[in-house]
């Protein structure tokens, strides 16, 4: 019983991921900056100011990644870096205004083909069953373990 779970659980995984696959790639084939600094860009929009070190455990990257990440992002007017008050070691790291509008034209970028597909391609009864699968596509991912 348990070895056939496990294979359908496999299949089902394997099936997923080739589902998926194309369709990530319609939602980031126009965008101009990389996933990982849409990342960052996005943990700062809903978390506000932090750290690198939590920026790099958050993304799951290492902080000499961080560090380069948040330098370009930086470089192109997206965050801004702000010593603390109380302790001058430490750095927080913000988005901008126009970090911001970025974020908000990345995401964009493929979203249009996505409610496209969805409106022409999906019968009423395939939107009802898409909108009943995404919570439980989020609590795949909800809570988490990090690597």
């Amino acid at each position: 019983m348990y070895a056939l779970r496990m294979i359908t659980e496999q299949a089902t995984a394997q099936v997923l991921r080739e589902a998926l696959r194309p369709i990530w790639r319609q939602l980031t084939a126009g965008r101009t900056i990389s996933v990982g600094k849409i990342g960052v860009l996005a943990y700062l929009s809903k978390h506000g100011p932090t750290s690198a070190s939590t920026l790099a455990t958050a993304e799951k990257i290492s902080p000499q990644a961080i560090a380069n990440a948040v330098r370009e992002l930086e470089s192109l007017g997206l965050v801004a870096r702000t010593p603390d008050e109380q302790d001058r070691r430490r750095i927080w790291i913000e988005l901008t205004d126009a970090g911001r509008e970025r974020l908000a034209q990345e995401r964009s970028k493929g979203l249009d083909w996505l409610e496209q597909a969805i409106a022409e391609r999906l019968t009423a009864e395939e939107k009802k069953t898409l909108d009943s699968v995404v919570p439980i596509l989020h609590k795949l991912v909800d809570d988490a373990p990090v690597d």
